[in-house]
């Protein structure tokens, strides 16, 4: 059996990690739902996710450790084959990405997109908060293309509280998986 690939998508400042760590926990022990671990080379301290300095990083990614792989911001991130190999297991595998590689994606697996965005301008005032770039920095991450052409994501506008958007992602989550495994659903 056949799963089906969450991908995670959505602009700097949308609250993406705060969802998805919200949602993941809303789902509690379900075990049709497995979220991916992404590697990437910056520290830990800013969201969950396996540190890997870039000689490392670039060193697993020839060796062919990562099913999915991108720069963004002047960092490396990937997805281990290890997590999308769930897959087979009839899991939904949920992965944070970038649009850069959901094209990709949906050429070699199953794949469903849900977009997380927010107002430009709630997106400024986050991005600010994290104190991690210049004003430049953000507002150059502001103007950057958000398309994808040919693919049409789910969407989630995240300009309510917390509770409201983790409870959205949860939803959507929870009716994708009904969709692409009703038979498991129902269990």
């Amino acid at each position: 059996m056949t799963g089906r690939l969450v991908l995670i998508v959505g602009p700097s400042g949308s609250g993406k990690d705060t969802l998805l760590a919200g949602a993941a926990g809303a789902l509690g022990d379900n075990p049709h739902f497995v979220f991916a671990r992404r590697t990437v080379t910056r520290e830990a301290a800013f969201e969950d996710h396996d540190t890997a300095t870039v000689a490392d990083f670039l060193a697993r990614r020839a060796a062919g450790e990562f099913a999915l792989f991108w720069e963004a911001h002047g960092l490396h991130y990937g997805i281990p084959h290890s997590a999308i190999g769930a897959l087979t297991a009839g899991h939904i595998v949920v992965a944070n990405v970038s649009r850069s590689v959901v094209r990709d994606a949906a050429e070699r697996y199953p794949v469903s997109v849900i977009e997380i965005t927010a107002p430009e301008a709630v997106r400024a005032a986050r991005l600010a908060d994290r104190r991690r770039e210049s004003s430049a920095a953000i507002d150059a991450r502001l103007a950057r293309d958000m398309g994808m052409e040919g693919i049409t994501p789910h969407r989630i506008v995240n300009d309510g509280t917390i509770a409201e958007g983790v409870a959205a992602l949860a939803r959507q989550f929870t009716a994708l998986a009904a969709e692409a495994l009703p038979e498991l659903m129902r269990h």
